[in-house]
């Protein structure tokens, strides 16, 4: 049973939870996480801003722009219900849509009211960022999921080569979360001096990490461009994405490797992974 208009709706509500998710990065690599102090989910206590400090500005539109969100996820929720029948796959991924978009919201307040953003290099900061990331991974997964079974696709067992190629790119997205919060806190002032950085047995693991994630992305981009090519011939439009955005994905974080990670490459890296994820996530159910 397809449903078009519902479809459509579940792609737009995907684009702009990208959309949300790209400004959360904005909100990090700006250090505008506490722009609205521990008050949660209003500014300070108040629904709008008293002061236009730009930190403020960012944080409340980013909090009322995922509250735009969990509206969309919640229409479509209802619009599953009401428009396809009992046991309709897409039934079930709106439900685990609106949940892990609670989750999401809850993880976003916890980095807040703990006080993990900002310049906070706590373990505790790494593991909540991780899991957000996650959650927003799986979040992405589910509405891609909705959508694509409200237009009529069937629902595909994966298989083991699916799953693992879904789990190396999710391990990777959590590499590369912790990668750039190990730019924010430990900038440099050069590619050089960021090297030497990076391989410093003092340094902290974070920017440790940092060093790993390029190799990581390597060897995920091998198995995962491998999978796509064993798929072309069944899901071809799918896997010539996964591994067009994977090359574009290797070639972007090059370029904001060597221009010291920008705000705009940053964001350019974000779009392009979950980009990616998105694909994947289609390929593995074509």
């Amino acid at each position: 049973m397809a449903n078009l208009k519902f479809a459509r709706f579940a792609w737009l509500t995907l684009a702009y939870t990208v959309a949300v998710a790209l400004w959360g990065a904005i909100v990090r690599a700006t250090g505008s996480g506490a722009g609205c102090g521990e008050s949660w989910p209003l500014c300070n206590g108040r629904l709008v801003f008293g002061t236009p400090a730009l930190a403020k500005v960012i944080e409340l539109a980013h909090r009322s722009s995922s509250g735009i969100d969990g509206i969309l996820v919640v229409v479509m929720a209802i619009w599953a219900f009401r428009g396809f029948p009992k046991r309709h796959p897409a039934r079930l991924g709106a439900t685990i849509s609106l949940f892990l978009l609670v989750v999401e919201a809850l993880l976003g307040a916890a980095l807040v009211k703990f006080g993990l953003v900002v310049n906070d290099p706590s373990p505790a900061r790494a593991v909540v960022l991780s899991i957000h990331l996650a959650n927003t991974l799986a979040l992405l997964a589910a509405i891609t999921l909705t959508a694509w079974w409200g237009g009529g696709r069937p629902r595909m067992p994966s298989g083991a080569r699916a799953w693992t190629s879904l789990a190396g790119v999710g391990v990777l997205g959590i590499t590369g979360a912790l990668s750039a919060l190990a730019d924010t806190l430990y900038p440099s002032a050069s590619l050089e001096a960021g090297l030497l950085q990076d391989w410093n047995a003092g340094a902290s693991w974070l920017v440790r990490l940092r060093a790993l994630h390029p190799f990581l992305a390597l060897a995920v981009a091998v198995w995962v461009v491998y999978y796509a090519s064993a798929r072309v011939v069944k899901a071809r439009r799918p896997a010539i994405w996964v591994m067009t955005l994977f090359a574009a994905q290797l070639a972007a974080g090059a370029v904001n490797l060597a221009l010291l990670t920008p705000l705009a490459m940053q964001v350019i890296h974000l779009l392009l992974a979950d980009l990616l994820w998105i694909a994947l996530v289609v390929l593995c159910a074509a």
